[in-house]
């Protein structure tokens, strides 16, 4: 069983380590060392049905501090098992699953996107990625129940950005997403006292109100740092559909013929092109945890304590799941039922009972929404660098994709 250091790897490479790995081994399941420790990187649907079985693989002491400490924070539900993280996600699976609070979020976000494209087209030109995070970043934290003013959301959506993009990196970019961790946390850490002593109201059933109220499995209502770090849990990924945004304007330069159809206002092919942007552009590399005891797979003998990695990457580039992984091609997804084990770029499984993102159809429903607008704006893309680096975690085009905007949707 191979036991070489593979830090160094991992980090020169990104989204390619694995994958490469498992080219070089012939090994679809390869067997290596992260920080020390013993790491295997797994693929495909069982694999991911065998990481997201609790007698497989942990999360509790899994999740490496700098990862806490930036994207998901500490006491966060992502670092809970057992009967602690069912009730805890119950209360996300509430929140973010329901039809109707679906339908508003992606109201709020599709008014403040006709909103600021008005403004865009009076502007030399604008940075997708940069104006997709301000509209996503103003419209889901006053969906949350979060009070903020127009001038506010610039800062807001810095700042739940800086939190995605520096937990992998090391140098400023993670110590600006540690700074704009602590500065929202004790914001929202406030904003929950207050509203516990009653010096301020948020509409009843909104995120802040029920997180306020949630009481976890012994009974106790979280502590304010924590639903601080859990209301962060439901505005900063809904904010990170920046990123997917962006890449949706990478694929209308590319593939320009497209766009007319994701501008008709087709339903089914804008959720279809959703669909192939999350598989098919690189955002989580992985996802993983702990072996709680010595467990087996694909041959190999894993043993308590190991890390256990599913490759999301690579799996949203299987050949043996997609045939042409490497084609962008949004129709293969208008006839092809979707195996929960197998289009993983937010995880596997039921996201009402294990670890997979609960999120995951507010993503889709917002990114079909804003792509189809997207498509629909009168724009120009100007010469730039739209080249994407799979070893920078998370990646995204180098220019964020610049446009001139002529005229709103």
């Amino acid at each position: 069983m191979p036991r070489l250091e593979n830090g160094l790897k991992m980090l020169a490479k990104g989204y390619a380590w694995l994958p490469d790995e498992r080219r070089r081994t012939g090994r679809r399941t390869v067997a290596t060392r992260l920080g020390g420790m013993p790491a295997y990187g797994i693929v495909g649907p069982e694999a991911a049905r065998f990481l997201y079985d609790e007698d497989h693989v942990r999360r509790s002491h899994a999740i490496p501090e700098p990862v806490r400490g930036t994207l998901f924070g500490k006491g966060a539900v992502h670092t809970l098992d057992g009967e602690l993280h069912r009730v805890r996600k119950a209360m996300f699976v509430a929140l973010l699953m329901r039809e109707d609070g679906i339908a508003s979020l992606v109201e709020q976000a599709t008014a403040a996107w006709d909103a600021a494209a008005g403004e865009w087209a009076r502007r030399p030109e604008i940075v997708l990625f940069d104006e997709a995070g301000r509209v996503i970043a103003g419209a889901v934290t006053r969906w949350a129940g979060v009070a903020v003013h127009d001038h506010e959301v610039p800062g807001l959506a810095r700042d739940l950005l800086a939190m995605v993009d520096g937990f992998a990196s090391g140098g400023v970019r993670h110590a600006r997403a540690r700074r704009a961790r602590g500065r929202r946390e004790r914001w929202l850490s406030q904003l929950v006292r207050d509203v516990r002593s009653g010096v301020t109201a948020v509409p009843e059933g909104s995120a802040v109100d029920v997180v306020a109220r949630h009481r976890d499995a012994g009974g106790e209502q979280l502590d304010s740092h924590v639903a601080a770090v859990e209301l962060l849990n439901i505005i900063r990924p809904t904010t990170a559909v920046a990123w997917f945004m962006a890449f949706s304007g990478h694929a209308l330069i590319r593939w320009p013929q497209h766009r007319e159809r994701l501008a008709g206002g087709d339903a089914t092919f804008a959720e279809a092109w959703a669909h192939e942007i999350r598989r098919f552009y690189p955002f989580a590399p992985f996802t993983g945890g702990r072996a709680p005891h010595e467990v087996e797979f694909d041959g190999e003998r894993i043993p308590e304590n190991a890390m256990i990695l599913l490759d999301l990457y690579g799996q949203n580039h299987d050949p043996e799941l997609w045939g042409d992984p490497y084609a962008f091609r949004p129709e293969r997804f208008l006839d092809r039922p979707i195996g929960e084990f197998e289009l993983v770029p937010q995880g596997g499984g039921d996201p009402r009972t294990n670890h997979r993102c609960p999120g995951e159809q507010i993503t889709v429903a917002l990114l079909a929404a804003l792509a189809g607008r997207l498509a629909r704006l009168d724009y120009e893309a100007p010469e730039q660098d739209l080249t994407i680096a799979l070893h920078r975690i998370p990646a995204k085009p180098a220019s964020g994709v610049v446009l001139r905007v002529r005229g709103g949707a």
